[in-house]
C-alpha cells in the first residue's frame, strides 16, 4: 500500500516555496509572502492550500503566529520518493526536491548532538553541553546542520519558533541580513533575526513583547555561533 503524500502541482509549488524560505532565512514564509510569490489575490488562498498540505500530513500548522508552518519528520524523503517517477513511470521533472535528493539522500542519517543550556565561556559543542545525540534524516534539511539547539522562551514565536522546539543549526561566523541566527552575548546564547546596520548589529525578536538587542561594533562578548537551517519539534525525535 502506497501511503506517500500525493500533492497537486500547486501544493508541490507551495511546499517547495516553504523549503526555499527555510533554506534562505531559517524560517517559513508568511501567508502573505506565499500569496505574493505565487500571485494569489489574498492570503486566504494561500491558507487554503496550507490547510490541504496539513491534511495530507506534509506540514503542521501552528496557531497564533504568522509563520507557524512546520515540516514534519520524513516529509522530504517521502515526497522525494514519490516524485522520482511520473505517473507513466518516467523520471519526474527536476526541481528543488529532486536536487535535494541528489545532495542529501533520503536514507542518509545525521548524528546531531542536542545542546541544552550553554554555560558561560564554554564552547557551544563542549561535551558537557550536549544532552544526547539524535539520528535524524538528512533530507529534512536543505542545508546540512551541525547540531540541534533546544529553544528557550518565546521571543521568536512569530517566526514559528516556540519554547522547547529543536532548532537545527549550521555553524558559521557570517550571516546575511534577515537570517535567523544563534548568537552568544556574554553569558547567554540567543536565537534572533540578524540585521547589520551602519551602527553595528541588531538581533531582532519575532515577538512584540521583546526588544531588539543592539550590539556595538566593539562589543567584546558577541560571537555568531550559527545559522538556523530547520526546525523540528521534540516529539518528532521520540
Amino acid at each position: 500500500m502506497n501511503d506517500k503524500p500525493k500533492l497537486t502541482p500547486r501544493q508541490q509549488q507551495i511546499f517547495e516555496l516553504i523549503q526555499r524560505a527555510i533554506a534562505r532565512t531559517g524560517a517559513p514564509p508568511t501567508r502573505a509572502e506565499i500569496a505574493s510569490e505565487l500571485g494569489f489575490r489574498s492570503a486566504n488562498a494561500a491558507e487554503e492550500h496550507l490547510q490541504a498540505l496539513a491534511r495530507k500530513g506534509v506540514i503542521e500548522l501552528v496557531g497564533g503566529t504568522s509563520r507557524g508552518i512546520r515540516l514534519k519528520a520524513g516529509t522530504l524523503r517521502t515526497v522525494n520518493e514519490s516524485r522520482k517517477k511520473g505517473a507513466d513511470g518516467a523520471p519526474a521533472s527536476s526541481g528543488l526536491l529532486s536536487s535535494l535528493s541528489m545532495t542529501l539522500p533520503g536514507l542518509e542519517q545525521l548524528a546531531l548532538p542536542l545542546v541544552g543550556r550553554v554555560a558561560a565561556g564554554s564552547p557551544i559543542l563542549a561535551q558537557e553541553m550536549v544532552e544526547r545525540t539524535y539520528s535524524v534524516e538528512a533530507s529534512m534539511f536543505a542545508k546540512r546542520p551541525d547540531y540541534l539547539l533546544r529553544v528557550r522562551g518565546m521571543s521568536m514565536k512569530d517566526a514559528g519558533i516556540l519554547d522547547g522546539d529543536l532548532l537545527a543549526v549550521a555553524r558559521t561566523r557570517e550571516a546575511r541580513n534577515g537570517q535567523i541566527v544563534v548568537a552568544r552575548l556574554g553569558d547567554e546564547v540567543t536565537v534572533k533575526r540578524f540585521q547589520r546596520t551602519a551602527h553595528g548589529i541588531e538581533l531582532l525578536p519575532e515577538n512584540p513583547d521583546f526588544e531588539p538587542i543592539v550590539v556595538s561594533p566593539d562589543h567584546p562578548d558577541f560571537e555568531l555561533e550559527g545559522l538556523a537551517v530547520g526546525l523540528i519539534r521534540n516529539d518528532m525525535l521520540m
